[in-house]
């Protein structure tokens, strides 16, 4: 299984998630609660107790790999994230196949494609550029560490601002998967799908190191929605604008 590491940039450093994060993700998580309509957020200490308890149950039972997201300027914890849908593509062929269970000694193993997701910040450090670095050190890892061959991403089809976040890292939109499960709202949610491969990872991090240079220019380009994708609609997201 994917052995916990920090990673570490400018702006943001990404901790392994542990049990005395809680409280200052309780902090993160209560300053203001309206941009969270889609976005699954502990409320509350309690809450983020078990938040943090069951992210490290799937961790020990290799599903996930979760992050405190911490701001460098002030080492202040303002979110998480998360490795997660794990899957090997090592070993012999079996069918019907077996996702999620790795070849050969899990304790060294790595996936050969993963998830990112269930990410979130809190209102201070969202439109900081937190969100779009500890995106390329997570990518970067995966790729250029483990090697995987896929990233999957995705957000509810309703929640634009995931999706253009996701859009201006520069991955891919595969089209959206309707009344895909029921959202936070009750609501049954459709979701859009995105993806990077690893032969487009060299691009995509051109885009990311590009985008995060440029910052502080008010010209910045943003790259358009998937038009296949902007004709549904649906339900949660878990990411958030940079």
């Amino acid at each position: 299984m994917p052995v916990p590491v920090i990673l570490a940039g400018r702006t943001v450093r990404l901790e392994p998630l542990a049990a005395y994060h809680a409280e200052a993700l309780a902090q993160a998580g209560s300053e203001d609660r309206t941009t969270y309509a889609f976005t699954p957020v502990p409320h509350g200490l309690e809450a983020a107790r078990d938040y943090v308890a069951r992210a490290l149950a799937d961790q020990a039972a290799g599903r996930s790999l979760p992050f405190a997201t911490v701001s460098t300027a002030d080492g202040r914890v303002v979110g998480s994230t998360r490795f997660l849908e794990l899957d090997y593509w090592q070993g012999p062929l079996i069918w019907p196949p077996a996702p999620g269970i790795p070849f050969g000694d899990p304790a060294t193993a790595v996936p050969d494609a993963a998830e990112i997701g269930n990410t979130w910040l809190s209102p201070r450090a969202q439109g900081t550029g937190i969100n779009t670095e500890a995106k390329l050190l997570m990518l970067r890892h995966a790729f250029e560490v483990w090697g995987v061959q896929r990233i999957s991403m995705r957000a509810d089809a309703r929640n634009q601002r995931s999706r253009t976040a996701i859009e201006r890292l520069g991955a891919t939109c595969e089209g959206v998967r309707r009344a895909h499960s029921r959202g936070l709202d009750g609501v049954v949610r459709s979701t859009a799908f995105y993806s990077i491969l690893d032969e487009e990872w060299p691009a995509v991090r051109d885009i990311i190191e590009l985008r995060i240079a440029a910052a502080t220019s008010p010209s910045a380009p943003d790259r358009a929605i998937n038009q296949e994708c902007l004709r549904h609609g649906g339900g949660t997201g878990q990411l958030i604008p940079a």
